[in-house]
C-alpha cells in the first residue's frame, strides 16, 4: 500500500448510495475466527449505551466486513495469541479515542470504549492547502471515526486505499461503519514518515533503527501510541492519556485471556514526529 499515490485526474464527482445492512461473512480463518459476536459485544460493553452519542454504529458485522478489507490484520498465519493481542491493542487504542468513560463509570472507566464517531463540538473545518489533497468545497474534516480522522490530507490517501472518495464525502466515515472500520485499519496498517505500522509493531515484525534505539523506542504497545500521538503524550514522563490508552488495552488482554508483553509505555520515548492528527503534513 503506498503512502502517497501519484497525482491523478478526479472523476466526476457523484453522491455516493447510502449506507447498507453489512452480514459479517463467514470465514473460517478470519477475524470471526478469534471475535464472535458474544465476544464483541463483552468487548465494547457500553458501546450501545443510551449515554453513548454513537450508539447503535459501530456494530460487529462492521467490524468483520471491515476486517475482510485488510486480512493481514490479526492475519491466520500469526499465532493464536499474537491474533488477539493485535486486536486488544486495536480496540484498546481506538476505544480511548472514541471513550465515554469515566472513573466510576459502572463496569470500570475501560468499558466505555467507542462512544462516540465524531468529535464533539467541532468549530474549525480542518482544511489546510495541499495541492495531492485539495479540500471539496464547503466539506469538513474533523476528526471522525474509531481513530478519529482528521485533516483532508488524512481523509484524500485514506479514502484513495480504500476507494472512497473521502474528501468530498468526508461524513461517510461517520455515517458508514464499515467506512469507519476501514479509515481506522488503514491508519493502523500502514507506515508512515519514519514510523512503523502499528501492526508491525504489535505483531513483532518491527526492528527498531538505532535512531529508534537512541530515542528510547523499544518493542511494545507503548510504540503504537507514540505512532498515533507521541507529540503530545511520548517522552513527558507518566501521562493520564498514556495510562488510559494502557487501561483499555489490558481489560481487553484479560477478555482474551492473553499476556500484555512488555514496554506498555512511552513515558521514556522521543516522539517520533507529530502525531496522528498531523502524520502526513511533512510529507
Amino acid at each position: 500500500m503506498q503512502l502517497r499515490p501519484e497525482p491523478r485526474t478526479q472523476p466526476a464527482v457523484s453522491a455516493p448510495a447510502p449506507a447498507q445492512p453489512y452480514r459479517a461473512r463467514v470465514d473460517p480463518d478470519g477475524v470471526a475466527s478469534i471475535v464472535s459476536e458474544d465476544l464483541f459485544e463483552q468487548l465494547l460493553l457500553h458501546r450501545n449505551d443510551p449515554a453513548c452519542l454513537a450508539h447503535g454504529f459501530y456494530t460487529y458485522e462492521a467490524f468483520i466486513a471491515a476486517c475482510d478489507s485488510f486480512p493481514d490484520f490479526a492475519g491466520k498465519d500469526l499465532s493464536d495469541e499474537a491474533r488477539k493481542r493485535e486486536v486488544a491493542a486495536f480496540l484498546g487504542q481506538t476505544s480511548h479515542e472514541t471513550t465515554g468513560g469515566w472513573p466510576d463509570a459502572p463496569d470500570g472507566r475501560y468499558a466505555w470504549g467507542y462512544c462516540y464517531k465524531e468529535e464533539l463540538n467541532a468549530v474549525a473545518d480542518y482544511c489546510v492547502p495541499n495541492q495531492e489533497w485539495p479540500c471539496a468545497p464547503g466539506k469538513k474534516y474533523f476528526g471522525r471515526g474509531p481513530i478519529q480522522l482528521s485533516y483532508n490530507y488524512n481523509y484524500g490517501p485514506a479514502g484513495d486505499a480504500i476507494d472512497v472518495d473521502l474528501l468530498h464525502y468526508p461524513e461517510l466515515v461517520a455515517s458508514d461503519p464499515v467506512i469507519s472500520f476501514r479509515t481506522a485499519l488503514w491508519f493502523w496498517m500502514t507506515p508512515r514518515d519514519n514510523k512503523p505500522s502499528c501492526h508491525a509493531v504489535i505483531t513483532g515484525q518491527w526492528t527498531p533503527t538505532p535512531a529508534d534505539d537512541a530515542a528510547g523506542r523499544v518493542p511494545g504497545y507503548g510504540v503504537i501510541t507514540n505512532i498515533i500521538n507521541g507529540g503530545l503524550e511520548c517522552g513527558i514522563g507518566p501521562d493520564p492519556r498514556v495510562e488510559d490508552r494502557i487501561g483499555f488495552y489490558k481489560r481487553y488482554c484479560d477478555v482474551f485471556g492473553i499476556a500484555y508483553g512488555d514496554n506498555l509505555d512511552c513515558n521514556n520515548q522521543k516522539p517520533f514526529n507529530f502525531g496522528a492528527s498531523a502524520w502526513l503534513a511533512a510529507q
